[in-house]
């Protein structure tokens, strides 16, 4: 099961710069995140280590609330400014 989840984590990676990366860059970000957890979960797999208990797994947590603080950052950041210029594009009309 750990290798259906490494290769989930990597297609949604990689559909997420291939494809999403033209509608804003921040998928870039997104889809390495999500390339690493594919490796996480591939090398937890392969890996006589557990790589989620311990120090390893305080090193994914870290990671994994960087990414969501600065994703969720961008978005807030483009919600605002999508609504401040259909704001002014009511006033112009």
């Amino acid at each position: 099961m750990t290798y259906v989840y490494a290769a989930m984590w990597f297609v949604v990676g990689f559909l997420l710069i291939f494809r999403m990366a033209k509608e804003n860059r921040i998928f870039y970000l997104a889809g390495a995140f999500f390339l690493l957890l594919g490796g996480w979960w591939l090398a937890d797999a392969l890996l006589p280590v557990n790589l989620f208990a311990g120090g390893y797994g305080w090193v994914l947590r870290g990671l994994t609330a960087a990414a969501l603080v600065f994703v969720c950052t961008a978005f807030f950041r483009e919600n605002r400014k999508s609504k401040e210029e259909a704001n002014q594009a009511k006033k112009k009309e």
